[in-house]
């Protein structure tokens, strides 16, 4: 009975991925997976690997996460962000959060320094500068691409449906070496949403659920749906019923689609190890490191290898 080989894998969104984005979103999840790996490489913790993970792409613009984020109907960042661990079912969540530069981190914090799972908005600001977090200026969170978006979803003619097929909320899975899982996703939501409106994302079993006895999952896609089928829960219960990652993650995605209409995409790490990336929009860039060996794509069917060895000299030449 040796110890298990741990194996992370990072998504940041399903939906539409525009050209000219691809390069950094494949390089954004790739950076992430690897910076992950390396916490689990060195006998971390998947919890502090997931948060990790996903810190990375908060920070970076690509994403629909931290910075990066969309804006509401009044042009402001509102984020929403979960992390969960499987060994004991505690979990944390904020969210409508605006001026943190990583809502990961508080809802790491809500899950250990408070007897609470979820705290939103002004109390979530309150719990912040209780913890020392730094504010950060909603201003240094908007990207030039967010407010242009925004201003071109309020002309009468437009159609914002449209523009939310380019979702790109960011999560994270992961195992460790003692066989403990853990998920963490975070969003900036809907483009124009309306002022206080919630997602998925930060809804236990919805936007990510972990339990050691199955395996962890976190999600992406169309907020509303996902909570309607509370598919994060629904692909452990598969799994339960003894599925596979990837044949849990099918079926849930097509229940969605023929219940509610609804499409998105999920990772899945299963408590032996076995991970699985799956989606039912045209896209999702994704990545995972298992064995040292690093996998990622964005379109169904791609999927690229390479040695973490490899990746690592290639990331400091940029892609």
């Amino acid at each position: 009975f040796g110890r298990m080989k741990p194996v992370i894998v990072v998504h940041g969104g399903a939906g539409r991925i525009f050209k000219e984005r691809e390069e950094g979103s494949r390089a954004g999840v790739v950076r992430a997976a690897l910076q992950g790996y390396g916490i689990l490489k060195q006998g971390g913790s998947a919890l502090d690997a997931v948060e990790e993970a996903v810190r990375s792409m908060e920070d970076d613009p690509h994403f629909n996460a931290g910075c990066g984020s969309v804006l509401n109907e009044k042009g402001e960042v509102e984020m929403d962000a979960i992390i969960m661990d499987g060994k004991n079912l505690d979990s944390g969540a904020v969210s409508a959060v605006k001026c943190v530069a990583n809502p990961i981190k508080l809802a790491r914090l809500v899950m250990e320094k408070t007897k609470h799972m979820l705290l939103t908005d002004h109390g979530a600001h309150l719990f912040a500068q209780a913890m020392g977090i730094p504010e950060t200026p909603g201003e240094k969170l908007i990207t030039e691409r967010s407010r242009q978006r925004w201003k071109k979803n309020l002309e009468p003619d437009s159609n914002p449906e449209e523009f939310q097929k380019d979702l790109g909320t960011v999560g994270a899975v992961a195992i460790d070496s003692e066989g403990n899982v853990a998920c963490a996703t975070s969003t900036g939501g809907l483009s124009n949403k309306l002022i206080g409106r919630v997602g998925d994302t930060a809804c236990i079993g919805s936007g990510g659920y972990a339990d050691n006895r199955s395996g962890a999952t976190s999600t992406t896609g169309h907020g509303e749906s996902i909570m309607k089928v509370v598919l994060a829960r629904l692909i452990l219960y598969h799994m339960e019923q003894g599925m596979s990652p990837e044949m849990a993650a099918d079926t849930a995605l097509d229940y969605m689609k023929t219940r509610v209409g609804g499409l998105g995409g999920v990772i899945v790490v299963n408590n032996s190890g076995e991970w699985a990336a799956r989606f039912s929009t045209k896209q999702m860039s994704w990545a995972t490191v298992k064995d040292d060996q690093l996998h990622y794509g964005i379109y169904a069917g791609e999927r690229h290898t390479k040695s973490v060895d490899e990746a690592h000299a290639s990331e400091s030449e940029g892609f």
